[in-house]
């Protein structure tokens, strides 16, 4: 047989073992500490943690709405899956419109992606919710544009879109503007599914 380590558990102490020594994570607020280590966990690079970019006391704020029995929204189908139901204190809802019919409409009738459209269906779930957007730049941007035509505000928003057209840009204007709510972004290209979903099982677990 090959020789390689099996038991779970060792495993998983292996890995936040090596992710709090590599990891430059006591330049964060104690707070964010164990969500960095998580974030690090899902993707492999301990070097996110220095284009980690957040406002307020992100962990409180989503911590208390999940506690409170706040939906989490999702803009991928790969980041609600990635939630793990189990560890939501309160039995949350996680709520991703991608695959709703309203959304392809929409996005076919403005002319706009299938994820825009996706976030413009979250009106009714918005106040006091975590939001994770783990893929699509343009839902970072169009939760952007609600917020400011006056919609409702969610709690928390934990934002790690991906790619090469959109993402660093959603995310800076995230940073820039002065929404005073608080938020966890990865500045850059970088982001994913896993992140976000790592994210929303950070502040719903606690510490790994």
């Amino acid at each position: 047989m090959i020789d390689y380590l099996r038991d779970p558990a060792e495993i998983y102490r292996q890995s936040f073992a090596i992710v709090r020594e590599e990891a430059e994570l006591d330049g964060l607020p104690p707070a964010l500490r164990d969500v960095a280590a998580r974030l690090v966990h899902a993707c492999g690079m301990p070097d996110i943690v220095l284009d980690l970019a957040w406002r307020g006391d992100v962990v409180a704020a989503g911590r208390d709405a999940l506690a409170a029995g706040a939906p989490v929204l999702a803009d991928a189908r790969m980041v609600a899956e990635g939630v793990i139901r189990r560890v939501l204190p309160a039995d949350n809802e996680v709520v991703c419109m991608i695959d709703a019919p309203e959304a392809g409409d929409a996005a076919r009738r403005k002319k706009t992606t299938r994820s825009a459209a996706a976030v413009g269906l979250w009106t009714p779930y918005l106040s006091g919710a975590v939001v994770a957007i783990g893929n699509a730049p343009t839902a970072l941007f169009r939760l952007l544009e609600l917020i400011e035509e006056g919609r409702p505000r969610p709690a928390a928003i934990l934002a790690f879109p991906v790619g090469f057209v959109g993402a660093r840009e959603s995310k800076e204007l995230l940073v820039s503007t002065d929404l005073d709510i608080p938020y966890l972004t990865l500045r850059g290209r970088r982001g994913g599914s896993a992140l976000a979903a790592a994210a929303v099982n950070a502040l719903a677990a606690g510490p790994p």
